[in-house]
């Protein structure tokens, strides 16, 4: 091993002939070859060799490193970058600690199949398995959250790695991937041979087979003798970028759409075929439309537990379509009458060219007539003028003030709230839907935020949520990015409280979150980050407007009731036409 400097190997990777160059000026230069622009990390000192080559390829003006002040907020900066662009979001940290804090961020995106690079530094070769210090096993650590990882032991390998890591990372179903890379590895000199992108398959890696023609055949019969069809759409569609083709699929056979939470955006929520979200908050509608259906058409989702409910009564009714990318997902809780795996992109196009040669006679005008008379008798809550600000107004007012703007949420009520009444084109929401992790949303709309300069991206944060990962105003303040973080104020962990209220008797057990608040405007302050406090209804909308317009980040913190509940909700163990919170019709009573 070499350990003596070369100078500016950096400078000369293309022409360097016989010369040899550390592997961290090598693992800049794979990052560049496959498109990375934007680094979000944390610096320590196993990893010191790498951030000193990333001083020299920031200079060159190969990419840019964002500080974030906490390595999970670095993931999920990472992760919302991802999400917005479809491009697959890079994030650093050190060894030990560094690494474990990146915990969170990599199991939010396995759980929503977001693809991101994880780099980690490790200490020396020879220190691992010796309780040297900041030494942890993350490759062991997160065996069970990642796609693939690595730990980089030859600096030979880093260009293999690389290429393997991104073509994982980004093929089939996306998903984080890990590299640990000791510190000798990145101070080692050696003979760099570059790998361009998509030029190494990984070893018994396999690609998703092309979807089998004679089975969307099969499903489109299903569909054209359905009398009450409807699409069920996951996350998957906005990975495969499918929206068009599933748009058309669905104007052309007047099928309804519901969408789960992590498929918000898939389908346009003003065409008159949407039905909004489904599941345990999901529109009363959707959920009747569900259990009443006799096709289910399961296009890149999952059949997760919080939109099935008691799963034995999901759908009873219906024979089931799944399109699905990831065999691991077929049959997992509710066995398909027709599977179609393969690129979803590639299935739902190859579903329309068929549909196509078709003389497509829709049967669902009697289907759609009930699904409208649902929507007329079970309307999301339309919140009284009286009393304190309710928090639903808050969202209405967003999607008034800012219809077009990128979307992140943290968890809980206000999540909730967002994806009841929010409107979204594709990559324009980002949530933790799969992990349910507290303290992603500022993180991640900073994410998206560097990765789309000149678009408006709004945070909807719980005031429980924001102060898991409040230090990233930090990093807001620093690259001055105007993301607009709205705190819909309860004063509570509102979501955990309504289940102590519903489900444990009112006993508020460590809920009640007014002791200790702090003013977030003077924390704002003291990060140099501008702030609204908005307690009057009347001030809603002018305020709202003043703030969202300010090209400056800022915190706008919106007190609302305290005690308001989120509904319609489907109780733990109930079928989803169980909702409770429903507007009574004793007229409709037999």
């Amino acid at each position: 091993m070499t350990l003596t400097k070369s100078p500016d190997s950096i400078g000369d990777i293309e022409n360097q002939e016989n010369r040899k160059i550390s592997g961290a000026d090598a693992l800049m230069d794979a990052l560049r070859r496959h498109g990375v622009e934007t680094i979000f990390g944390y610096p320590g000192g196993a990893i010191l060799p790498i951030y000193d080559a990333l001083y020299k390829a920031e200079a060159k003006g190969w990419l840019k490193h964002i500080l974030v002040r906490h390595e999970q907020g670095g993931a999920h900066a990472a992760d919302g970058f991802a999400r917005a662009t479809g491009k697959v979001g890079v994030c650093f940290g050190t060894s030990g600690p560094g690494a474990t804090n990146l915990v969170t961020g990599i199991a939010t995106a396995q759980m929503d199949s977001v693809p991101m690079v994880v780099i980690t530094g490790q200490v020396p070769r020879h220190a691992i398995g010796t309780d040297a210090f900041q030494e942890i096993d993350i490759f062991g650590v997160t065996l069970p959250i990642v796609k693939h990882s690595w730990v980089v032991r030859d600096p030979s390998d880093l260009a293999s790695v690389v290429a393997q890591a991104f073509f994982i990372a980004s093929s089939g179903r996306p998903g984080p991937v890990l590299i640990d890379i000791p510190k000798d590895v990145g101070q080692e000199f050696f003979h760099y041979v570059p790998i361009e992108p998509g030029t190494v398959i990984p070893p018994g890696f396999r690609l998703p087979t092309s979807p089998d023609s004679s089975l969307i055949a099969k499903a489109l019969q299903l569909v054209e003798d359905a009398q009450r069809p409807l699409l069920y759409v996951g996350g998957g569609v906005i990975s495969a970028g499918a929206h068009e083709s599933l748009a058309e699929f669905s104007k052309r056979h007047q099928l309804p759409v519901t969408t789960t939470l992590m498929g918000k955006g898939a389908f346009d929520e003003r065409n008159s075929l949407s039905l909004g979200m489904l599941g345990m908050h999901g529109t009363a509608y959707a959920n009747f439309a569900v259990t009443e259906c006799d096709l289910l058409i399961a296009v890149g989702a999952r059949f997760d537990d919080r939109v099935t409910g008691k799963l034995d009564t999901f759908a009873p009714c219906a024979k089931v379509v799944h399109f699905e990318i990831d065999p691991a997902e077929v049959g997992k809780n509710r066995r398909p009458d027709v599977v179609v795996l393969g690129d979803l992109g590639e299935g739902l196009s190859k579903l329309v060219e068929l549909s196509k040669k078709r003389d497509v006679k829709p049967r669902t005008s009697s289907w759609l007539a009930q699904i409208d008379r649902w929507k007329k008798l079970y309307p999301l809550m339309q919140p009284s003028a009286d009393g304190d600000i309710y928090p639903q107004e808050v969202l209405l007012a967003v999607r008034d003030l800012a219809p077009d703007a990128y979307i992140t949420t943290d968890v809980g009520q206000h999540q909730m709230w967002a994806a009841q009444y929010l409107r979204n084109a594709p990559r324009h929401w980002a949530s933790s839907a799969g992990l349910g992790t507290m303290g992603y949303g500022m993180p991640a709309a900073l994410g998206v935020q560097v990765a789309l300069p000149n678009e408006q991206v709004v945070c909807i944060a719980g005031d429980a949520s924001i102060l898991m990962n409040i230090q990233e105003l930090g990093t807001i303040a620093q690259y001055n990015l105007p993301v607009k973080v709205i705190i819909v104020n309860n004063q509570w962990q509102g979501m955990v409280r309504q289940w102590q209220e519903s489900f444990y008797e009112e006993r508020y057990s460590a809920t009640d979150m007014l002791p200790g608040m702090p003013d977030f405007l003077a924390l704002a302050k003291s990060f140099g980050v501008g702030g609204v406090l908005i307690t009057e209804r009347k001030d809603l909308k002018s305020q709202l407007r003043e703030a969202l317009n300010d090209p400056s980040p800022m915190i706008i913190d919106i007190h609302v009731r305290r005690g308001e509940n989120c509904y319609p909700m489907v109780p733990p163990g109930k079928s989803n036409a169980e909702m409770v919170g429903l507007p009574s019709h004793p007229e409709l009573a037999m």
